[in-house]
């Protein structure tokens, strides 16, 4: 079979280059390995109405390609500034606060997703099947039904899925679950993610999810929890790689013995950032024989400076940064360092390394890889401590971490000075109980347990929906990436 991957964006495979994302860090290496096609958007947007040549642009992955598009420029900013992101974003993180959007960005949103299935028509061959990542992409399972694509189908959802009532937020949620049931598959994270999913279907559109699978309209769409990993053992010999790199070598000397606490995430709402800044400012007040001993790194990687809360979100932050290292710091030594930054994949690795906590505490997340990540990046004999929020979905698996709720500042900073304290054997004994457990679900068996059930849960073309005049004609030329 040929395997079609699509998300919003697609990422380069260069480790020496800045990688943002979990989905892009677990994709790249598949895609690689797969010969599958990625395709998303170029970050450039066009006229819609370009010729099919004009917007391709295609590029070998491993035995994979990469294929990128440029969006239509009228409605790319309603779609992912407007609905994606601030609307289903806040929503999907149980924010429900923060949604704000125009009454068009919904009718960008379906557009995008209409454009996104006329350029896949090129890939409808007999062995074509088609695996859709994340919440840009809601609506395109039944967009490509209505062109007739009578392939399989799936969908991933990256974050978490919210309960009910937060959902119930979202202007045309109802729309938008209708039409998510023109997948043959639907994956989660975590169960307590498909389960909300299943209450929704149930309490809101009357639907029944039995034995994995509900009937509606649409056809049969199962429901299945998929949750995601890392290949351990590349990112381990990544860490020990990075080792020698210019910036983790400074970063190690920087220190002059002092313990790093490091935090790595995008500057975004729902990491928790200002919670654990507070709680590394309480540990200091409640342990001040800590100050000088230790400090913490947070990488906030910037992301949607055109949105509102994310332009608040950074004063917040380097006012409260301002605060603490004021308070706290000396001639020679600062309490927070926090850089406004991305790094490589492979000078991360290294900063996980040296670190010898990680501050992983967002308020929601769907996994969060930087977890795993932080585990797989330890050195055996004397690695760090992994301090992770319970309501991170990487937290039912990472059982063996310091679990901590967010939203309890003194509770954080207990566990933080605690994983400073940690005996040798006992860090030991809990990275061994994680680093099995994320062995034994890699990003390798994700990807194929996921296309395996694809594979069984296949839609009968006569479930296709009657054709529906397009909008626009355009059709992306991208014969030359086809495999098979």
């Amino acid at each position: 079979m040929t395997v079609i991957v699509v998300s919003n964006r697609v990422a380069r495979a260069k480790s020496d280059e800045p990688v943002a994302g979990g989905l892009a860090a677990a994709l790249i290496p598949m895609i690689k390995d797969s010969g599958a096609i990625w395709i998303g958007s170029s970050g450039q947007v066009g006229d819609a109405a370009q010729t099919k040549d004009s917007f391709a642009k295609i590029e070998a992955l491993g035995t994979g390609a990469l294929v990128t598009v440029d969006m239509p420029a009228k409605h790319y900013r309603g779609y992912y500034e407007g609905f994606a992101n601030s609307a289903l974003w806040p929503a999907l993180h149980s924010r429900a606060d923060l949604i704000q959007v125009m009454a068009d960005d919904y009718t960008s949103y379906r557009e995008i997703n209409a454009f996104m299935a006329r350029a896949l028509l090129r890939f409808t061959g007999p062995e074509a099947v088609f695996w859709i990542q994340d919440y840009h992409f809601l609506t395109l399972g039944a967009e490509m039904r209505q062109l007739q694509i009578g392939r399989p189908i799936g969908f991933f959802l990256h974050t978490p899925w919210a309960d009910r009532r937060t959902m119930n937020a979202v202007p045309h949620h109802a729309d938008l679950v209708r039409a998510m049931l023109s997948y043959d598959l639907i994956g989660f994270q975590t169960d307590e993610d498909r389960q909300n999913f299943e209450d929704y279907l149930q309490f809101e559109l009357g639907l029944m999810v039995v034995d994995g699978t509900v009937a509606s309209a649409s056809g049969m769409t199962h429901i299945a929890t998929f949750p995601i990993g890392i290949d351990v053992d590349e990112f381990t010999a990544r860490a020990t790689r990075a080792a020698t790199r210019p910036e983790v070598s400074r970063l190690r000397a920087s220190l002059q013995g002092a313990k790093l606490v490091l935090g790595v995430d995008r500057l975004d709402y729902s990491k928790g950032l200002a919670n654990r800044m507070r709680a590394f400012d309480r540990m200091l007040d409640v342990e001040p024989q800590l100050k000088r001993a230790v400090s913490l790194l947070q990488v906030a990687v910037p992301s949607r400076g055109n949105i509102r809360a994310y332009r608040e979100l950074k004063s917040e932050l380097a006012a409260l940064v301002g605060e603490v290292n004021g308070r706290h710091g000396e001639v020679d030594w600062i309490p927070i360092r926090y850089l406004n930054k991305a790094f490589s994949q492979l000078t991360l690795a290294g900063f996980y390394r040296v670190a010898h906590v990680g501050l992983v505490t967002p308020l929601h997340d769907g996994m969060n890889l930087v977890a795993k990540e932080y585990v797989a990046a330890q050195n055996p004999f004397d690695p760090g401590v992994l301090v992770l929020s319970s309501f991170a979905g990487a937290a039912k698996q990472l059982d063996a971490a310091l679990l901590v709720n967010p939203h309890d500042i003194d509770g954080m900073a207990r566990q933080i000075a605690a994983a400073l304290a940690m005996s040798l054997d006992e860090r030991r004994e809990r990275w061994h109980r994680m680093v099995g457990k994320l062995r034994a679900s890699s990003v390798r068996n994700w990807f194929s347990e996921f296309l395996r059930t694809l594979a069984n849960v296949r839609r009968m073309p006569s479930r296709l929906a009657p054709p529906r005049p397009a909008t626009a004609s355009v059709v992306v030329d991208l014969a030359r990436a086809q495999r098979h």
